[in-house]
Formats: structure tokens, sequence, C-alpha cells
């Protein structure tokens, strides 16, 4: 079997990549920012049933620094950049977020062009094409992309790394080929006590941080099914220089349908769960004093509609239910204590 670089070891999504990638008997290489890390990444992909632990090693390289991506990349067939920050809440200078997202693509593109890799799997996010354009009404799709005016640091980041990356491909990527990941919200099972951004929304949902639900909407890809879409992407050659939106369903959810089926399914761990919606206009309102308030503004109301169809027409992925995703995810914020 193939040896595949993960980018980012320590992440949410990386880490059931590694567990997959391992189940499927790839030796894996995966990058973190401090080797004082990799402890609890074994220990947490141990405690998920990882198989073959002899088979991943771990190796220090930072996206925003030369050293270390060449010793990482060197003897891999494969490479999932999926390493990306992701912050809890808008940083005050959006290159903060920008400057690493782009240069360090490029870092980890230029590493695995020398190296001789076959293929880069990048995990871009629907925030590259389904943003800053107003009321599209018609399903977006891999040719659609974000306009950058007006973007959210986080989405804008995306944006420009996905397409610095298809630049660079274009212009001096040499044989090495790219296939881009575009997931929406990201739920499913953790695998430890660190949560990322769109896991929080369900833990908040349930701890009683939100005691009305806003009218927001969004997609959900399950980790597991995403992981999945990963491998079936390195694999595939029709998978070859295409992007594929990487979600359960065409159609959002409300938070209010989420916080119902959490109610519906788990009524026993549902009891802060919020039954009602807060208008609108309080939210704008409270936008005005609360800046958490102020970042859900932009959401309200709105529904984008996406064609998951590729993926599944060209890749044969099947995504499991989005009330089974949103379930698991329940019940593993319970096994950890999170809630």
């Amino acid at each position: 079997m193939a040896t595949v670089l993960v980018t980012g070891g320590s992440g949410y999504v990386a880490s059931h990549l590694i567990l997959k990638l391992l189940q499927e008997g790839y030796t894996v290489k995966t990058t973190i920012r401090s080797l004082s890390k990799e402890e609890h990444v074994r220990s947490a992909l141990q405690k998920a049933g990882a198989v073959y632990m002899n088979r991943l090693s771990f190796h220090p390289a930072d996206l925003t620094k030369d050293e270390g991506w060449a010793e990482a990349i060197q003897g891999c067939s494969y490479v999932h950049h999926v390493a990306s920050p992701f912050p809890g809440q808008a940083p005050k200078d959006e290159n903060e977020l920008i400057i690493p997202a782009k240069e360090g693509t490029i870092r980890v593109l230029k590493a695995a062009r020398e190296a001789r890799v076959k293929r880069l799997i990048f995990t871009s996010s629907f925030a590259a094409i389904g943003y800053g354009d107003g009321d599209k009404r018609e399903p977006y799709t891999e040719k659609d992309w974000s306009a950058l005016d007006g973007l959210p640091a986080y989405h804008k980041s995306k944006t420009l790394a996905e397409k610095a990356a298809w630049d660079f491909i274009e212009s001096e990527g040499g044989d090495l080929e790219l296939s881009v990941v575009n997931p929406v919200g990201i739920f499913g099972p953790v695998m430890s006590e660190s949560i990322s951004s769109s896991i929080d929304l369900i833990k908040k949902l349930m701890d009683g941080s939100v005691a009305k639900c806003p009218r927001t909407y969004f997609n959900i890809v399950d980790v597991r099914d995403l992981a999945d879409l990963h491998i079936r992407t390195m694999l595939d050659p029709a998978a070859k220089n295409q992007r594929f939106i990487a979600s359960s369903d065409g159609k959002p959810l409300a938070l209010i349908e989420v916080a119902r089926i959490i109610s519906q399914g788990r009524p026993g761990k549902a009891l802060k769960i919020p039954t009602g919606e807060i208008p609108s206009w309080i939210v704008r309102f409270a936008a005005l004093f609360s800046p958490a308030a102020r970042q859900v503004v932009p959401f309200l109301g709105v529904v984008r509609l996406l064609d998951n169809g590729k993926a599944k027409r060209v890749l044969g992925w099947t995504p499991q239910a989005v009330e089974d995703t949103i379930l698991d995810t329940v019940d593993s914020l319970v096994e950890y204590s999170i809630v």
C-alpha cells in the first residue's frame, strides 16, 4: 500500500482521515506544529479503534515556515492537505488567516511537486463556492466561486488559498495532480475533549447556551463520509483536476430543525435544547451591542441550495442521513463528558 501524508494531524477532519487510511492499510505520515501533541493524537486514535498504529508517524511542520515539509513528504505517493487555520471568532486582521492559508498551501504544493507526489488532495470549503453573491436562487455547483467582496475572513482565506492552488498547478505544478474537496459544515463523532467550531454549535444547543435559535440555515456533512470522499478523490483517475462539494444533502437545515432532531432522537440528553426561534429583528438589535450577534446577522434567513450530485455520480460516494450524523455527534459529546 502507498504512503500518504495528512497535514494538520491534530485536527478534527485529519484525525478521522488518518483513522480510515490506517484501517484501509496505508502507511500514514502526518504533520503537526509541535511533537508535544503526538501522544494526545495517538491516544485519541487508539480510543477510536485505530489499527496498525506502527504505520503512523508524526513530523513537525508549520504552514508559515519552510522547515520540515520536504522531510514529511519524502516517500509519499499522495498528500492530503487538510491543515488550515479555523478560528473560534473572527480575527482583528483577516491576514492572520489569509496568509498562512494561502502561503501554506503553496508551500505544501511545492514540496509535493519536488517529492514527485502523484496527487495532492486539498481540503478547501464550501466557503470558497457559495458566498458573497447575493440572492442566488439555483443550487450552487463546483463551477461556482465565492465573490471576495465583503467575505468573512475565514471564507476569504479558503477562497484565496484554493485559487492559489489551482494557479500553481497550472503554471508550475509539473506532473503533480490536484483534486479539491469542498465540505460544508462538518459534524459527526468527536475523538477527544477538543472540539471544532462546528461541533461547538451542537454543544451550545445542548448545554443551554442558546435559549432560542436564530433563523440560520446550514448544510451538513458527516466527518466519516468526508474521510471516505477524500480517499475516493485520492484514488479515482476521474478526480484529477476536479472539485467536489461534500454535503450529505442539497437542502440546508434550519438551526431549529437540528434542535428538534436532537429532542426527538435523544430526549434524555435534550433537556436544555431550545424549542423556539428568536425573531431576526431582535438579533439585529442585539448586534448593536454584541459581537457574537453581529457575526450571525449576515446569515439570517439565508438559504443556500447546493448540488451534491457530482461526488455521487463520479466517485460513487454515498453519504449517510443527516439525522444519524447529528445524533452520533450528540452521543460522542456525552461520551467525552463535553456536555
